[in-house]
């Protein structure tokens, strides 16, 4: 059996950082970058990212050396990316609670946000309560999915983009709250009507987005990296797969309309527009993937909203 010789450079400076002798044909990215990491202890697998061309794409772990386009003398380039923080821990305690959190100040009305006098006061209003609850019962279901739903294709993120996102989330959630719990809120200008609508629009998207996570869900076995075609299952929330490539995006974009409509508040439709738009672009690039991925992927599909864009 014939090995590799794996030498490893630096992408920016192209200096040698590590050369690898007798690396079997069988060996996966995955296995080059643990042995990479016995010489530099300062990177490990996770903030690596090993590509063939300084300016390429990193290689998947799971990428085969004998399968790849190189020599028995293989180069590869090494790019830094970053202290990693696990996707859960950022997820779990960071980006949802956080959110969760903040709102339910708000609607408690803790000192030091409102004048004294509404200190620990309730809503007049019963649509601030139903806000708070539809608010609440989102970022729950978010926490549980990704305990219990999600299964991420990479362990980790980078830590600098705990701060960005946040940034994102923590900021928009007091918007929102301070304006919704307000003593001066007033209601919808249509009333119960419009509120009703919103509540349904809302609930419906909920119902559906947890439902293609379950079906993208049931796609990837258990420490699998492996990617299918997603397709519309018996569940008829899933039926959207036939016209979008990313209806997870298409219901949450529609439970923040719905949120908005309830709400009426400007701040709400704010953070409703810039998710709109940071989805597109994530649904854009997810469209192109599978169209690359996928030769037999359906014509017919579009990135997130049916037929439009």
């Amino acid at each position: 059996m014939k090995h590799y010789e794996v030498e490893i450079l630096d992408a920016k400076t192209k200096d040698k950082l590590c050369f690898l002798d007798k690396v079997e044909p069988n060996a996966t990215i995955g296995e080059i970058k643990s042995m990479f990491h016995k010489s530099h202890p300062q990177w490990y697998p996770a903030r690596q990212s090993i590509r063939l061309d300084p300016k390429g794409k990193s290689l998947k772990d799971e990428d085969v050396l004998q399968h790849l386009p190189v020599g028995t003398t293989a180069t590869f380039y090494f790019r830094d990316l970053g202290a990693q923080i696990s996707w859960v821990t950022v997820v779990f305690l960071t980006e949802y609670t956080g959110p969760l959190v903040l709102y339910l100040l708000f609607y408690f009305r803790v000192p030091f946000i409102y004048a004294p006098k509404y200190d620990f006061t309730a809503s007049k209003h019963w649509v601030v309560h139903l806000a708070c609850m539809c608010h609440s019962f989102h970022f729950v279901k978010r926490l549980l999915e990704t305990l219990f739903v999600h299964r991420f294709s990479h362990g980790t993120m980078p830590l600098r983009n705990i701060f960005k996102n946040c940034s994102y989330y923590w900021g928009f959630a007091a918007w929102m709250a301070y304006y919704i719990n307000h003593p001066l809120y007033t209601p919808p200008i249509y009333g119960e009507q419009q509120i009703r609508l919103g509540l349904i629009v809302f609930l419906f998207c909920q119902i559906g987005n947890f439902s293609i996570h379950v079906a993208l869900r049931n796609l990837r076995p258990p420490g699998s990296k492996t990617r299918k075609i997603p397709y519309p299952t018996k569940n008829p929330f899933t039926w959207i797969f036939l016209l979008v490539s990313c209806p997870n995006y298409t219901y949450e974009l529609g439970a923040w309309l719905g949120f908005t409509v309830m709400t009426q508040c400007v701040p709400v439709a704010f953070f409703t527009l810039v998710g709109f738009i940071q989805m597109t672009v994530w649904a854009k690039g997810k469209h192109r993937s599978y169209l690359k991925e996928f030769r037999d992927y359906p014509p017919l599909r579009s990135s997130i909203l049916p037929f439009i864009l």
